[in-house]
């Protein structure tokens, strides 16, 4: 059987240090006399899940070097020792209390030391063995185990090695560029730039020149040269988010770009060559807003080559948990929170809330309540989910029902490429049937 690792760090006083004791009662112990020391050890054995941090006065510059091993691994469950006059320090107080997971005060007592130090291992391995590892986190750094996550990922695994453009559509918070930076670093563009511009937070009279550039003197304020974001991204990605608040002059300007190539300078004559994939973004239909005029068909039809959904957060059963206690875990080794977990009225409470602002939402909810929280378990309250109705409104089965349609209409034209004639035989209708419940249903092809 393997020796519990435990890591001894004394800035001074070896004397006072149990070091033999602890190699006689079973311990690898691994010591260093500097803090320098002590992270290079830590690095070298991330199987080392305790340290005792010997402290013979109150001394802030010397602690808060010790603060830095904090930085190094957070897992790392530590007990002082020290003397017992140090606790008439008010500030050395709160630094134990903050920081350790106990203390023992000398005269050294060890039965109780080996008691101590026995329970902080087992809550540290606790930690460790509990720390969220999805297999999902990594690949396309998203989270997530639900179905639709699951037709998300199968998506991007099929649309990786193209270089059409792709359009995706998604509620605000959802995570658009996310997907949209997983279809980049999983393309032969990956080592190119991959440039995001939010085409509904750039002014009108600004936009066209952060797209296309502008020469020096091209309009009042052009001092120089300055290269568009399309010619910055050249041989990568560029990402247009909120593509449909894009104004009609400048969808004209970016469809001469998708079917030519090249870009002009604002106040140049001069084309310019450009190699870049275009990913668009937008939270409305974008079909609709070709009927209304508001885009233009042609655009519409140039970007929407490969079309990509990234569902929202109520849809995704069984993620929202999962999520949370991510970013939780996430915020915590950021620093030292009160919080530890979640009760279970606010998971129940979670689970239930529809999340309009989705991911994001979830992200600032989390963070929020770890700064407000006071107790151990983050509560309903902490969350701001209080009150908000305990429970969802039932889904009908007509609208159930047509969900059902809708994913396995939309899952079947993504397997066929939108050919409706390969859908409708697959799904057993004519390419009439299948017309009408694409526009009964509102399905984007």
């Amino acid at each position: 059987m393997l020796k519990r690792k435990i890591l001894g760090v004394y800035l001074d006083d070896l004397h006072h240090f149990p070091s033999e004791e602890l190699v006689k009662e079973g311990w690898n112990l691994l010591t260093a006399a500097e803090i320098t020391s002590a992270m290079h050890l830590i690095d070298k054995n991330p199987d080392c899940y305790i340290g005792l941090f010997y402290i013979n006065d109150y001394n802030s510059k010397r602690l808060e070097k010790f603060e830095e091993l904090l930085l190094v691994n957070k897992n790392i469950e530590w007990v002082a020792l020290m003397q017992s006059g140090c606790l008439q320090s008010e500030n050395f107080c709160k630094f134990v209390f903050d920081i350790f997971y106990d203390y023992h005060t000398l005269p050294l007592d060890m039965p109780r030391l080996l008691v101590t130090l026995g329970h902080a291992y087992g809550k540290a391995w606790l930690k460790n063995r509990l720390i969220i590892r999805n297999p999902h986190i990594g690949e396309f750094q998203m989270i997530g185990v639900s179905p639709v996550m699951q037709d998300l990922y199968a998506n991007l695994h099929k649309i990786q090695n193209t270089n059409s453009s792709v359009l995706i559509y998604g509620e605000s918070g959802t995570g658009k560029e996310l997907a949209a930076r997983a279809i980049h670093e999983h393309s032969t563009r990956c080592r190119a730039p991959f440039v995001a511009v939010n085409c509904g937070a750039l002014p009108s009279h600004l936009i066209q020149s952060e797209l296309f550039g502008h020469e020096k003197g091209a309009f009042t304020g052009a001092i120089q040269r300055k290269a568009g974001r399309i010619e910055a991204a050249d041989g990568g990605t560029i990402f247009l988010d909120e593509i449909g608040d894009l104004a009609m002059n400048l969808q004209v300007n970016l469809l001469r770009f998708l079917q030519e190539k090249t870009i002009e300078r604002i106040g140049s004559n001069q084309t310019i060559k450009v190699d870049v994939r275009v990913i668009a973004a937008s939270h409305v239909n974008l079909e609709k807003a070709v009927e209304e005029g508001r885009f233009r068909k042609d655009l519409f039809y140039r970007l929407n080559v490969i079309n990509l959904r990234i569902p929202p957060l109520r849809e995704r059963n069984g993620d929202i948990e999962l999520l949370a206690r991510t970013y939780l875990e996430e915020y915590y080794r950021e620093s030292n929170h009160t919080a530890k977990g979640f009760s279970q009225q606010a998971l129940r409470a979670m689970s239930v809330y529809d999340w309009p602002g989705n991911v994001r939402e979830l992200m600032n909810r989390v963070n929020s309540a770890m700064v407000m929280c006071e107790h151990r378990l983050i509560t309903p309250t902490d969350l701001g989910l209080e009150q908000l109705p305990v429970s969802r409104k039932v889904t009908s089965l007509d609208d159930a029902r047509t969900r059902a349609e809708i994913e396995v209409i939309e899952r079947c034209m993504q397997l066929n490429i939108n050919n409706i004639s390969k859908t409708a035989r697959d799904l057993g209708v004519s390419r009439v049937t299948l017309y009408r419940l694409i526009n009964k249903l509102n399905i984007i092809v």
